[in-house]
């Protein structure tokens, strides 16, 4: 007698896990279940097309804790999917066309499902009920695995942090990895996504930058890409990824992520401020504002303190610890674009085993990976080797300047440069290929583009403000447009006009007045 309990109790544990190390654990119970109300939600969903709707968003086949409903669940989305009616004989003639009604129970217990049914006022609250059940089983599976995974002594504990909480994540997100997915599901979405493109009419189908002649050619940052942005040092990375998540967070209300591995994460909103306010970021570092700067300071940030960005200056941030973070700001502010500056700051974790251009291959790899995990786009900064200083001409830089791995031209969806010829020292534009003025000219190199042409988009840098701006906003004889330079007439008692936005000024009128309050 006391074997067979035993061996009941054994055969309820889930899969691959042992008496020994769960027996105790699990102590004979059965697993969440609610036998009841599946039969109901199935008995409800072949009486009315309106149960059907309430409930198959809901539930998945594997929801239903016994197989029987499981196959008679998959045989109403067969028949939703079709467009045909659903009903008790229609159902039995899909289960007996799939070769599937034996293992639903039989036609007579298709048909006694819908006995079960008392109202199917409450289908909704039922299938609820069904699915947080399935969650309560997932949770004590991976839970097992987990505790099993981590009795084994040669398990790394950084792989296994990070599988448990990929896991949990997948669970949270009712989105348990699949292997693959039919033609026509995938044909449904691109046909969505091709309808969704026709009616914007801006076409950008993606996570827009704010810079006119980059959207137009990338159609906006693209969902599950990584972007990687590359420059010798000095060239305005971090000003360019930062002006551009002002523009996505304040401009489009787009929640940004930014892992800035170098700067903290005050001196990054200090150059937001900078940019925001047109107030020149030494001032605003040395205090040294005026009366009507400072009025103008708090005057012009009520956006930015709205603004949706997430700043994390965690040092020599590892790859385990960027997936946990993005992860929880994705379930918790719902991110849809993620920067990293830089990336070659970052570690790979684990044991640190392997030479570096092993490691950055691992980091770049696991950025793509998880940019399709959580299905937004990422930016990474890269730094260029020594080379192009070497390099004779104008030192515009190559492809093959990335430093340390070519795994991250290889991983990367979109290869881009920045380059300023005034860094180097030239000021004339016939020093320029295409005649253009270097004096505050910022040059984005479209190097790689795995969906797009190849291009170079002109910016406008303005370095006293540590800022990147369309580059037709501004006039062609000056590196900086009378429109960045509100300082000079502020405190005057008559109303003047002054730019406001990063990279295509809304005309406002601000005066003079007293009394303000900050927007915070």
């Amino acid at each position: 007698m006391d074997q067979r309990k035993e061996t009941k109790r054994t055969e309820r544990l889930p899969l691959g896990v042992s008496p020994k190390s769960a027996g105790e654990i699990l102590a004979g119970k059965l697993p969440p279940q609610a036998i009841d109300l599946e039969m109901a939600v199935l008995g409800a969903m072949m009486l009315e097309q309106s149960a059907v709707n309430s409930a198959i968003d809901i539930l998945k086949p594997e929801s239903f804790y016994k197989e029987a409903h499981s196959v008679i669940f998959e045989a109403i989305v067969d028949l939703f999917q079709k467009s045909e009616p659903i009903d008790i004989l229609t159902v039995k003639d899909r289960l007996s066309r799939r070769s599937t009604l034996e293992i639903a129970g039989g036609a007579y217990y298709v048909q006694s499902l819908t006995t079960r049914v008392a109202s199917t006022a409450n289908v909704e609250q039922h299938a609820r009920i069904v699915a947080q059940k399935h969650i309560q089983r997932e949770l004590i599976r991976v839970s097992n695995e987990i505790m099993k995974d981590a009795y084994e002594e040669s398990t790394d504990v950084f792989e296994l942090l990070d599988k448990a909480e990929a896991n949990l994540f997948q669970v949270a997100e009712g989105n348990i990895r699949k292997s693959y997915d039919s033609m026509s599901n995938l044909l449904r979405e691109a046909i969505n996504n091709i309808e969704a493109a026709i009616k914007n009419k801006d076409g950008i189908s993606g996570v827009p930058s704010g810079f006119t002649d980059l959207d137009r050619l990338t159609g906006g940052w693209q969902r599950s890409d990584m972007i990687v942005l590359a420059a010798r040092p000095g060239m305005g990375k971090t000003a360019f990824v930062l002006s551009m998540a002002r523009n996505m967070a304040v401009d489009y209300d787009v929640p940004v992520a930014v892992f800035s591995l170098e700067m903290a994460a005050v001196q990054l909103v200090q150059r937001l401020i900078a940019s925001e306010t047109a107030l020149s970021a030494e001032k605003l570092r040395k205090g040294t504002l005026e009366e009507h700067e400072y009025q103008q300071l708090h005057q012009r940030i009520g956006k930015l303190a709205k603004a949706p960005v997430f700043i994390d200056d965690t040092p020599a941030l590892s790859i385990f610890e960027l997936r946990a973070k993005c992860r929880r700001l994705k379930a918790q502010h719902g991110i849809d674009m993620v920067i990293i500056d830089y990336l070659q700051l970052m570690t790979a974790g684990g044991d640190g085993k392997g030479n570096r251009e092993q490691e950055i291959s691992s980091i770049s790899r696991s950025i793509k990976s998880i940019a399709k995990e959580l299905n937004v786009p990422i930016i990474a900064l890269s730094q260029l080797s020594r080379s192009v200083e070497t390099r004779g001409g104008d030192k515009r830089p190559l492809l093959s300047d990335l430093r340390e791995s070519g795994a991250i031209e290889q991983d990367a969806d979109i290869v881009a440069f920045i380059y300023r010829a005034e860094y180097y020292g030239y000021t004339s534009p016939d020093e320029h290929p295409r005649n253009l003025d270097p004096r505050g000219l910022g040059e984005l190199i479209i190097a790689k583009h795995r969906n797009g042409a190849l291009e170079t988009i002109d910016l406008r840098f303005i370095g006293h403000l540590a800022k990147f701006a369309n580059y037709d906003t501004f006039d062609s004889e000056s590196p900086i447009s009378n429109a960045m330079r509100p300082n000079e007439a502020f405190g005057a008692p008559k109303t003047i006009t002054v730019g406001s936005r990063m990279n295509e000024p809304d005309e406002e009128e601000i005066t003079d007045h007293a009394g303000f309050e900050p927007p915070f």
